[in-house]
């Protein structure tokens, strides 16, 4: 029997009486369907997954989405194509060099961000499955956007509520100081448009929807949208609204992008190994076209 105990942090629970390695039945995934929307990070611990045992897992839960977002993708060394490969792990299972274009890349996982809300139909669930974890440190931490949007003053909320923001990858990588793009990876990767506060129709709350990813905000001096944009990521991320999960082999984390942030944290990669597989799932329709 599936049982949903929360943790001290009232946005998280932990989900145990299941076995994720089996097929989900619809009242199981609906189950954690109603969890999501009263929590926005679940934990099941101790699922020993396949890649194809988290890709049915994500499929039971919605629509896989069809592309990864990274660069050299065609040198993943995962053959499952519906898998995101978050390692530090070159094809041949060597650790990447210190210098390698995707180690510098995957740097911007360390910044605040919403899966996918550079695709013009965003992320609604990410699934992060730990198969190998360094001995210290790369917690993966979660922020609660909708208690950041509560917590705003009146004033703050009636100012943001009907802005629009651009997202890329572009973006949130050249805030590290990575440009080193393919002309094909920047078509891919063109600025997309979303809200900057949703409403989620299932809870009745609203969220921000925040990322490291935005770059302007639409009608407004870049300069002040960022400044805006700095303000609000500083408020979001304060220590109140933040979880952090300490990793175990075959824990799997599952956080909803409509409500969330989230960001992994630093371990010596030069020196350890770390193999997380993510399958993400899409939402039904970009958020200019779901209500405000």
């Amino acid at each position: 029997m599936l049982t949903v105990t929360p943790t001290t942090e009232t946005f998280v629970a932990e989900v145990t009486g299941i076995d994720l390695t089996r097929p989900l039945t619809p009242e199981a995934a609906a189950q954690i369907d109603a969890a999501m929307d009263t929590y926005a990070a679940l934990v099941f611990r101790d699922q020993a997954l396949d890649d194809a045992q988290q890709r049915a897992l994500g499929e039971a839960l919605g629509t896989i989405e069809a592309t990864r977002a990274t660069v050299d993708a065609e040198k993943s060394r995962l053959k499952d194509k519906t898998l995101n490969d978050i390692s530090n792990l070159a094809p041949d299972g060597s650790i990447l060099a210190a210098d390698a274009r995707r180690r510098m890349f995957n740097l911007g996982n360390q910044l605040w961000h919403s899966d996918s809300s550079f695709k013009a139909i965003p992320a609604k669930y990410s699934m992060l499955h730990a198969r190998v974890i360094p001995p210290k440190g790369a917690p993966t931490e979660v922020a609660d956007m909708r208690a950041a949007w509560d917590a705003l003053d009146p004033e703050m909320q009636e100012k943001i509520r009907d802005l629009v923001c651009e997202h890329s990858l572009l973006y949130s990588r050249q805030l590290l100081g990575f440009t080193e793009f393919t002309e094909a990876e920047r078509a891919s990767f063109a600025p997309v448009q979303q809200r900057l506060v949703r409403y989620l129709p299932s809870t009745g709350r609203r969220s921000l929807y925040l990322s490291s990813h935005i770059g302007r905000i639409v009608g407004w001096q870049v300069p002040e949208a960022l400044a805006l944009i700095r303000d609000l990521m500083e408020h979001a991320t304060e220590r109140r609204f933040v979880y952090s999960h300490q990793w175990r082999v075959n824990d799997l984390l599952m956080w909803d992008n409509r409500t969330t942030m989230h960001r992994a944290r630093p371990f010596d990669d030069k020196k350890y190994p770390r193999d997380m597989r993510r399958v993400t799932i899409m939402d039904v329709a970009s958020t200019l076209a779901q209500a405000a």
